[in-house]
């Protein structure tokens, strides 16, 4: 694949974000002020938000996250802003009803979505192609599926071999990728699933996404390239390694050794990449290094950030001493509960039953909602039978029963419940938050300013802003010799 063009998606706006500075960040500000000069890169979209970056950004900013698509959007029209959708759900771990999905989806379409990238916990190819029915049915311009890796003893290659015939059965996606939260995948393992993936998808393009936790995901994208993968999930430097992705700048310096072209202009990439480093610096937030490789982490396998965050929370309850043990508690819980791909939210619950599991005078004597609801099958079926034993004493509790016939949640009666007139946005928020958070970040007002504005690009930040406060105006395309901007109003 020599001389191939490959492109980039850019993941720093969310899962760097995620990953190194926990979602919370990126204020709207900060992402408007370097917005005119991530579009100039010429990356083929941004993994932009998913529906916990929206409720990060009403709970932790009090900003409206409707408005920070609709300005993203604007500020940015040549680069596809992706959704990423975790499952059948919406910003709760409860179940969403199909309605609320067909809402949620119209909605980020309406304020400037043009990408979805759809995975399932569980690789449930039927909701799967559900889910891209819908993002098709709501306006979505492309639509990836995603295979989600996993290594146990079920996730062999007969396993994925099933999967991918059967997730590439449908007309509905326009792209693929494969899907690797935990940065588990080696080289060799990687080039296989790509090219059995790429047979799959015919003429429609792989994608690869990993994590670094391992240190190995600079070595899988080289691998995939080479097995015919056409884009690469990187985020800049200063967002990018640790448990996020590879960097963008080493990427494009690997590719172009092995003979791979790419259509990235490096100059704006580089003044993208010293904005963050400069907002990391004056905003006190961490910059990640390659971790060593560890082996114990196939093991676990909990992301990284997962990981550090219960060795924090155990040393908060002064049981710090527990953290290996933890650890290995989790890789038990995750064989009892038939191998769970430790991925949002399965990776949660399973790390949290195992602490549990040490703290409590005997193992499962208290069990939380979300793992009784996984162990009931509403995030998707295990790829293994569950333990019996394990599951005999899960179901015994009483709660239990109380959970077997939880309802999704739908919109059925949201109308009379929060008025007729509230618009679509404000009524997801108010289904799915605390009222006393959405409350809040009405309240607001105006989005705070950037904590560091560019000099090329506050001009056009301020013009979006003043637009926003003017419903007369439905529509401007703005164009100078270095910017395009094209600014819809979203329907209310």
């Amino acid at each position: 694949m020599s001389g191939a063009v490959i492109e980039l998606v850019d993941t720093t706006l969310r899962d760097g974000n995620q990953s190194l500075w926990s979602a919370t960040g990126l204020a709207t500000g900060d992402v408007l002020a370097i917005a005119p000069q991530i579009d100039r890169v010429g990356y083929h979209a941004l993994d932009f938000t998913s529906s916990t970056h929206l409720a990060v950004s009403v709970r932790y900013h009090h900003e409206d996250p409707w408005e920070r698509l609709r300005l993203a959007a604007a500020a940015m029209p040549n680069t596809p802003l992706t959704f990423l959708t975790t499952g059948t759900r919406f910003i709760t771990w409860r179940p969403a009803a199909e309605d609320l999905l067909e809402l949620a989806f119209a909605t980020v379409v309406r304020n400037g979505v043009r990408r979805f990238q759809i995975m399932h916990p569980a690789n449930d190819v039927e909701a799967l192609h559900s889910l891209a029915r819908m993002a098709r049915r709501a306006g979505a311009q492309e639509v990836v599926l995603a295979l989600t890796y996993s290594l146990s003893p079920v996730h062999d290659d007969a396993h994925f071999a099933a999967k991918i015939a059967a997730l590439a059965n449908t007309a509905d996606a326009d792209r693929f990728y494969l899907k690797d939260p935990g940065g588990l995948l080696v080289p060799e393992r990687a080039a296989a699933l790509v090219g059995m993936l790429s047979a799959a998808a015919g003429e429609r393009a792989v994608e690869v996404h990993s994590h670094c936790t391992t240190g190995l995901a600079p070595l899988v994208y080289l691998a995939a390239a080479r097995a015919g993968a056409r884009a690469l999930h990187t985020a800049v430097r200063p967002l990018a390694c640790g448990s996020s992705q590879p960097s963008a700048e080493m990427t494009l310096h690997n590719l172009a050794q092995e003979g791979f072209a790419t259509q990235i202009d490096e100059q704006a990439l580089a003044v993208t990449s010293a904005y963050f480093a400069a907002l990391a610096r004056e905003k006190g937030l961490p910059t990640a290094e390659m971790p060593e490789y560890d082996a114990a982490y196939y093991r676990h396998q909990l992301p990284g950030g997962m990981a550090s965050t219960m060795r924090r929370q155990l040393a908060e309850m002064r049981r710090g001493e527990l953290f290996d043990a933890a650890l290995e508690e989790a890789e038990r819980v995750r064989a009892e509960l038939g191998y769970p791909i430790m991925v949002t939210p399965l990776s949660q619950f399973v790390a949290t039953q195992a602490v549990m599991n040490l703290l409590a005078p005997e193992r499962y004597a208290n069990v939380p909602d979300e793992v009784l609801r996984m162990v009931l099958g509403q995030f998707g079926e295990p790829a293994a039978p569950p333990d019996a034993a394990v599951l005999e004493r899960i179901l015994s509790h009483p709660r239990a029963q109380e959970l077997r016939d939880v309802e999704p949640l739908s919109l059925d009666g949201a109308r009379e419940r929060f008025g007729a007139t509230i618009t679509d946005e404000e009524l997801l928020l108010r289904l799915t938050m605390p009222a006393e958070q959405v409350d809040a970040m009405l309240a607001g007002g105006e989005a705070p300013a950037p904590a560091a504005e560019h000099p090329r690009s506050s001009p056009i930040v301020r013009l979006l802003r003043e637009l926003e406060r003017r419903p007369a105006v439905g529509y401007l395309e703005l164009r100078t010799p270095e910017d395009l901007v094209r600014w819809r109003r979203g329907a209310r």
